[in-house]
């Protein structure tokens, strides 16, 4: 049978595979993070790497874990060694557990998925790790925090952001009410409240909520149309 083709918005013709492959900077963000579980996984069943398998997860988080009094300690002796900079980005792909890193993984396909399908490649990778930094620095100028940083959820609240942007921008086209874009960012936000109750929290929400507001500001730069559509559109408010 042959596969339909659908026009474009330009008018173009695009053929739309029965597979909906994943873009390639999905693959991207997805393979170090099973190449780790993977790692991790043959490691504890003791099929590679002898005895000293066992602690390759507790290794990994020590050398690839964000630590804020690292990053206060460069800041102030004004010293930047490459290794502890690259924590910075290195953290979203570190995680405590295997159901951690599953979580992780869902959300990075899902939303991977959906923003790249509008956003380019390079576009989607700027907001995820745009998002994982600007979480990270926020989490480390406040004060209080001092637990190390790892997993791929400021990044990922960073694609929730994207996503939002994409909804946002869409409900004003169909002259909707745009406040319906943030409903999934409150869904979120609540079960981690609820989570947050049930079984106590730490800091970790700072750079979630910032991974967000970054991922949605960030938007409106790298997304289709750029600044340039985000401004004729603030300007039909």
């Amino acid at each position: 049978m042959q596969r339909p083709d659908f026009d474009d918005d330009d008018g173009s013709r695009h053929h739309h595979s029965p597979l909906n492959p994943l873009p390639w900077a999905v693959w991207l963000l997805a393979l170090p993070v099973i190449a780790f579980e993977a790692a991790f996984a043959l490691g504890q069943a003791g099929l590679v790497g002898g005895n000293a398998a066992i602690g390759w997860r507790q290794m990994a988080y020590q050398r690839f874990a964000y630590v804020p009094d690292y990053a206060r300690a460069m800041w102030e002796a004004q010293t930047y060694p490459w290794p502890e900079v690259a924590r910075i980005v290195t953290y979203p792909f570190v995680h405590a557990s295997f159901t951690h890193a599953a979580m992780v993984l869902v959300f990075v396909l899902a939303l991977g998925k959906m923003v790249g399908e509008i956003f380019r490649p390079l576009a989607m990778l700027a907001v995820f790790f745009g998002s994982a930094i600007a979480g990270a620095l926020v989490y480390t100028a406040v004060p209080v925090t001092q637990a190390p940083l790892y997993g791929g959820y400021p990044a990922v609240y960073g694609l929730v952001g994207a996503f939002t942007y994409i909804l946002w921008a869409r409900l004003g086209a169909q002259q909707s009410n745009r406040a319906r874009a943030f409903t999934l960012i409150g869904f979120l936000m609540f079960i981690q409240l609820v989570f947050g109750l049930i079984f106590g929290t730490g800091w970790d929400w700072i750079a979630e909520v910032t991974g967000f507001s970054a991922g949605f500001g960030l938007s409106f730069v790298v997304g289709p149309g750029g600044f340039q559509r985000a401004l004729a559109q603030l300007r039909q408010r």
